[in-house]
């Protein structure tokens, strides 16, 4: 499908669109039923052409938000022709009226990649930047940037790798980092060993079952019930929690002195 090129020169553009003839609503729906017949491309290039001159003036609502007129045009056209494809003339109203919403969302999605906000929330970013007069965005900057909720949704990206000084430092080099140091690391590595060798020792004091019990009970990220435990050992609910007690009470008193001939164990 050939469309005329959007250019720099958006006069010269809106001069060659509006050569085009607009078709009457008893055309359009002429055509349009036979493009949703028969899909022929030159159904499809009279329906788009016929409406391009509606694109450019969506795409000047949306002139304030810091974007080239062109590359908006440009990304309506593009959401026209999705809009096309997807367009019911059996529903009973025109091309544009559905049409409206796709070249609309298409140059809203163009502005947020534009602008490097962050796409998370994009609903909500679209509430706020194009729910409300455009006018507004450049007279209320100032009051939203002292610490407003919308004061980040205006500003562009900060990229961490720029140079902030003229040395070369970048933002990354002057972030802090508040990860532990070289020596907390290796302290809390060696703890960690420490931890999991006492525990593997105090498990030695365990019968077999109280062993499975302790492993699936305490030790287990996603601890298994007392019923299914059971079920599994072939003992009851109460034997099972019994079983638990007992085993806690006995790596209570292996760790505790574990401890103390650690103390012992420790010079003056």
């Amino acid at each position: 499908m050939s469309l005329p090129v959007v250019t720099d020169s958006v006069q010269s553009y809106l001069a060659e669109v509006n050569r085009y003839k607009l078709l009457t609503p008893e055309e359009e729906r002429s055509v349009a039923e036979r493009y949703f017949k028969t899909k022929s491309i030159e159904d499809a290039h009279t329906l788009v052409i016929s409406n391009l001159r509606y694109v450019v003036k969506i795409a000047l609502e949306f002139r304030n938000y810091g974007c080239r007129l062109a590359d908006l045009i440009q990304e309506g056209n593009i959401g026209l022709m999705v809009a096309m494809k997807k367009f019911n003339p059996f529903k009973g109203f025109r091309l544009i009226t559905y049409a409206t919403w796709w070249i609309k969302s298409f140059i809203q999605d163009f502005i947020l990649k534009t602008k490097g906000l962050v796409r998370h929330d994009t609903r909500d970013l679209k509430k706020k930047l194009f729910y409300r007069n455009p006018s507004e965005l450049t007279s209320n900057a100032g009051e939203e940037s002292a610490g407003g909720e919308d004061s980040a949704v205006f500003f562009d990206d900060l990229s961490l790798n720029a140079a902030v000084s003229e040395n070369g430092a970048t933002h990354m080099e002057l972030l802090r980092d508040e990860g532990p140091g070289p020596v907390e690391a290796i302290s809390a590595k060696q703890t960690s060993a420490l931890v999991k060798r006492e525990v593997t020792d105090a498990l030695a004091c365990l019968n077999e079952k109280e062993r499975v019990v302790i492993e699936n009970r305490v030790m287990s990220d996603e601890p298994e019930s007392l019923q299914g435990l059971g079920d599994r050992l072939g003992l009851t609910r109460e034997r099972v929690r019994q079983i638990e007690s007992q085993a806690l009470k006995k790596l209570g008193r292996s760790l505790a002195l574990m401890k103390e001939a650690c103390l012992v164990a420790e010079p003056a």
